[in-house]
């Protein structure tokens, strides 16, 4: 399997992905009913991009029976901190401060979002001082 620091997953490829964590392992005809209800694609078109997903890695496929079965080879937690981290590295000058400000900025969180949040921010503030790392400005 190639490593997934070359496998950029496209936009069709990432609606796949989606389908499969959610869903887990299924059949490409199976995965083609649900993105049907989204956009209109052909069949052969899903099989193509799932084939292609397969041989970059994001796939794994079971073949024991004659209807093959699709699997993410990939957790989707790991690869939404592997996008994130180059979204924070390429668009935010390496700064996560600046991509939470940006994401709450746009899009509204709910009250209870905004107390994960900060419960989040307040364990890790928490953490970093257990380990010597608190700021020497507070």
């Amino acid at each position: 399997m190639k490593s997934l620091k070359t496998n950029k997953a496209t936009e069709s490829e990432m609606e796949i992905l989606r389908v499969l964590w959610e869903r887990g392992p299924s059949t490409v005809r199976e995965v083609h009913e649900l993105l049907l209800k989204n956009k209109a694609s052909g069949y052969t078109t899903t099989l193509k991009l799932m084939q292609i997903m397969l041989e970059k890695g994001l796939l794994t496929r079971n073949t024991t029976n004659r209807t093959h079965v699709y699997a993410c080879a990939v957790k989707q937690v790991f690869f939404q901190k592997q996008l994130v981290g180059k979204i924070i590295d390429g668009m935010f000058k390496g700064s996560p401060a600046q991509l939470i400000m940006h994401a709450l900025g746009n899009h509204r969180a709910s009250r209870d979002e905004l107390i994960e949040i900060k419960k989040y921010l307040d364990n890790i503030v928490r953490q970093d001082d257990v380990k010597g790392k608190a700021n020497p400005k507070k």
